[in-house]
């Protein structure tokens, strides 16, 4: 018994619109102006709807990447929404002001929202959430801990680059400084701290996750009680605050045990 081979298809030679279309970088037509050039005989469509679609295709295509562009520089550990949060287990959390962030209101305001709470609780779901959804409206986001923040500055401070470094944190339109108060900061990273904060004051707004309460912040910041005090009139000024309180997400299944 012989089996018959299966005819392969010849493969599709580019015309010249296919060409053309492509080096041009309206690569969206390039793939669907005959697909959709059918479809338009057989829906009686005029050329102006067939471009229409044409374009409304292309456009779309273009924001798609361009939001996946801005989701990537904004360098998010991992992509959380607040779909995705557990909102039964803090026993303390203002689920209708945190989701009313999503409004973005206080971005346009230039102000600034502050989660504070214990470990493990989501402070950082919360933060991710808030950015990524910013970063869908077409905002530009960038997200760091407080301690990479430190660090890369006070590199390119010793490189002479702080000026071209900082404006890495100045640039984006929402700053989320994750997880400060964490470790120990010397005077120097203070001072770099503050330099980010005071330059994006009424400029752009700022997301800070901590797990330490204001009257602890002296501490954060090698208890230069002046420096905490100017580093909070900013970040004060125009923001929100977010408690978050109960026993760490993390540790869930050794509570339940």
């Amino acid at each position: 018994m012989t089996i018959a081979k299966t005819k392969e298809l010849p493969a599709k030679v580019p015309s010249q619109l296919d060409t053309d279309l492509t080096l041009l970088g309206l690569h969206f037509m390039a793939e669907h102006h005959s697909d959709l050039a059918n479809r338009a005989v057989r829906d009686s469509l005029g050329h102006i709807d067939y471009l229409t679609k044409l374009t409304e295709g292309e456009l779309q295509l273009r924001r798609d990447r361009t939001t996946l562009r801005r989701i990537k520089n904004a360098r998010f550990p991992v992509i959380k929404t607040l779909d995705q949060f557990s909102w039964n287990w803090p026993t303390t959390i203002n689920r209708m002001a945190v989701q009313n962030l999503l409004r973005l209101q206080f971005h346009k305001e230039h102000a600034n929202i502050i989660f504070l709470g214990s470990v493990g609780l989501g402070k950082t779901h919360l933060a991710t959430a808030i950015g990524y959804a910013a970063c869908l409206a077409g905002k530009s986001v960038l997200f760091s801990t407080a301690v990479d923040a430190i660090n890369t500055l006070a590199a390119a401070q010793a490189a002479s680059r702080l000026k071209i470094e900082l404006k890495k944190y100045l640039a984006p339109s929402l700053l989320i400084l994750d997880e400060l108060g964490y470790l120990p900061i010397d005077k120097l990273g203070a001072d770099l701290l503050f330099q980010i904060i005071s330059q994006r004051y009424e400029r752009g707004s700022i997301i800070i996750t901590s797990n330490r309460a204001f009257n602890q912040w002296p501490e954060i910041f090698n208890n230069d009680s002046m420096l905490t005090s100017a580093i909070l009139d900013r970040l004060l000024h125009h923001a929100e605050t977010m408690v978050v309180e109960g026993k760490s997400y993390r540790m869930k299944d050794q509570v339940d045990k």
